[in-house]
């Protein structure tokens, strides 16, 4: 019998929305032919990720300039999804052993009803403009003057479950528009109709409709998990969960020891790197959303090669950081194919990669569920086992 590898640390990367095609569901939303790894790398002719390839990203689907490759460095596989849906908050919840079986409320047809603006204006002391599912760039050209000008709030959706408020920081101050978004969560909770699964605050500045840029001061205020996760686990036993990105907010705090916020991809994995620098016991949890909010929903499949190139590179610095008693998980959390119609997520299969420079890299197949990550953390920590999720410890 193949003896059990314990690592002291883990670290997990979620490539925000770098799915590897359709699934056996995504008829039920439309993404028939949706892959965003593929189509992305064939917008370039040079596109190039030795490291990744290296790891057997290839093995896992087609892959411009990164074809299959006999003795990959990692073990690999893909995953698909158990929850309902193909959204941020469920994907990140079933990696670390939470099913979702029913959506939460999304409002992308007709935005939200008029009892639910009316009580947010009333509440706030705010007026909404917007109230409609529209691309967070493509909104401000429209009302981002408006917003500056009457110091209202811009409230928009999309096919996910979210209530977005948008706001100039020089109307209205960050403090100010995470206040207006405390009370918009509490509001929507109070009904079930209404109980979407993040309010987001969409911060920005800029001195016109066609120089309006996001910032980094977005704050996701999610629903708490319906009940504990691994992180719950491993902090109870007193084990690290270091949160990079919006890990913590996904997750409402919940089971995180540390908490830190990232303002890009590049600037998620020098953190990534320093932490690798420190001594800890558990796991380091990244996600990098540029992927998804800066090119997936933007439909800019160039930039996302460019991108995807640029998380390879960065990889290279990162791995001989790595100790021989330490796990890379690389996954995502959905799809967002950047040629696919609308702008929206798709339903997708996500890779798997895993990798110890000690261990030979195994095909680890397709995955019934994204929760064999959280299984796999659970056994080499000797937690409790999340209701769903095989561990494939015994498989790298």
């Amino acid at each position: 019998m193949k003896n059990m590898k314990k690592y002291k640390r883990i670290f997990i990367i979620v490539a925000d929305s770098l799915g590897v095609g359709e699934d056996e569901k995504s008829h039920i939303y439309n993404d028939q032919g949706a892959n965003t790894f593929k189509h992305l790398s064939y917008s370039k002719s040079d596109f190039s990720i030795p490291l990744l390839k290296s790891f057997g990203i290839g093995n896992i689907t087609d892959i411009n300039n990164t074809e299959p490759i006999n003795n990959p460095k990692a073990s690999y596989g893909k995953m698909r999804e158990l929850s309902v849906g193909k959204d941020t908050l469920t994907g990140h919840w079933e990696l670390m052993g939470i099913e979702s079986k029913a959506s939460f409320p999304s409002f992308t047809e007709f935005g939200f009803p008029s009892d639910l603006i009316n009580e947010i204006e009333k509440q706030t002391g705010y007026k909404v403009i917007g109230n409609k599912s529209a691309s967070g760039t493509e909104i401000l050209v429209e009302l981002g003057e408006q917003q500056k000008r009457d110091k209202s709030i811009i409230v928009y959706t999309s096919a996910d479950s979210v209530l977005q408020i948008a706001a100039h920081e020089e109307s209205i101050p960050v403090k100010e528009l995470y206040r207006i978004c405390s009370i918009v969560r509490k509001i929507t909770l109070e009904n079930p109709k209404w109980k979407v699964g993040r309010i987001i605050a969409r911060p920005f500045l800029g001195d016109c409709k066609s120089c309006f840029v996001r910032t980094s001061n977005r704050h996701d205020y999610a629903v708490t998990p319906p009940k504990k996760t691994v992180l719950n686990y491993l902090k109870d036993a007193n084990l690290d969960v270091i949160a990079i990105g919006k890990i913590n907010d996904i997750f409402n705090s919940e089971g995180i020891t540390k908490t830190i916020k990232t303002t890009s991809n590049i600037n998620g994995m020098d953190i990534t790197k320093e932490i690798a620098k420190t001594d800890f016991k558990g796991i380091c949890f990244v996600n990098l959303v540029e992927f998804d909010s800066k090119f997936g929903h933007r439909r800019d499949p160039k930039g996302y090669a460019l991108a995807v190139e640029e998380f390879d590179q960065q990889l290279v610095d990162f791995i001989p950081l790595l100790k021989e008693n330490d796990l890379l998980i690389i996954v995502a959390d959905h799809g967002n194919d950047p040629t696919h119609l609308g702008t929206d997520h798709t339903r997708e299969f996500v890779p798997l990669l895993v990798y110890n420079f000690k261990e030979k890299g195994n095909n680890l197949g397709v995955r019934k569920t994204f929760a064999d990550v959280g299984a796999t953390i659970a056994d080499n920590f000797s937690l409790t086992n999340p209701d769903i999720g095989t561990s494939f410890l015994n498989k790298i």
